[in-house]
């Protein structure tokens, strides 16, 4: 499973993807630090235009430089050229159009396409729908919530939990407990 972004946003039939999130300004010359949801973190300097979120609309957004500082990554937009016009960009969504992201090898599958799945147990028991994924280190992990009490519960992504993935029926079976 590859870790570009956990959710998808869709407007106008075009699916974004996000792959990061603007954090503090860098300098004084309007570079801003940002947090990389790829799997590499410099991976996402391989994708480009970028789209940044502005009143739960997508705006294109021109890089005009970037590169690794340290262990993160610094960049520089157009028109932002001193530390109070970065501030404002500060939390910032970054998404790419889903067309953008590399094919993925059959059985794999990227966090946005995940969400929004119905569980559904070995019992035949829906258990409730992907809300979102988080990274623990050791394995990735499903959060769903059950619609029926409002209750969210994680399952471990590991092969021996998750039996199969449909997306064009959007369901994941799983050998887990009714929750």
């Amino acid at each position: 499973m590859s870790k570009t972004d956990t959710r998808n946003i869709k407007s106008r039939n075009i699916k974004y993807i996000v792959v990061g999130k603007l954090g503090s300004t860098y300098g004084v010359q309007g570079w801003i630090k940002l947090h990389a949801y790829t799997e590499t973190t410099a991976n996402i300097l391989n994708y480009n235009p970028w789209y940044i979120e502005e009143a739960d609309q997508w705006s294109l957004i021109e890089r005009t430089e970037a590169r690794e500082q340290h262990k993160g990554i610094i960049v520089k937009f157009s028109g932002i050229n001193n530390p109070e016009q970065a501030r404002l960009l500060t939390g910032k969504k970054i998404a790419v159009l889903s067309t953008e992201l590399p094919p993925l090898k059959k059985g794999e599958y990227y966090w946005s396409d995940l969400e929004g799945l119905t569980v559904i147990n070995h019992e035949g028991a829906i258990l409730g729908k992907v809300i979102y994924l988080l990274e623990t280190g050791s394995n990735d992990v499903l959060v769903i919530k059950n619609d029926e009490n409002n209750k969210e519960h994680a399952i471990p992504y590991l092969s021996s939990i998750i039996k199969n993935i449909d997306l064009s029926k959007q369901i994941i079976n799983v050998h887990w407990e009714l929750i």
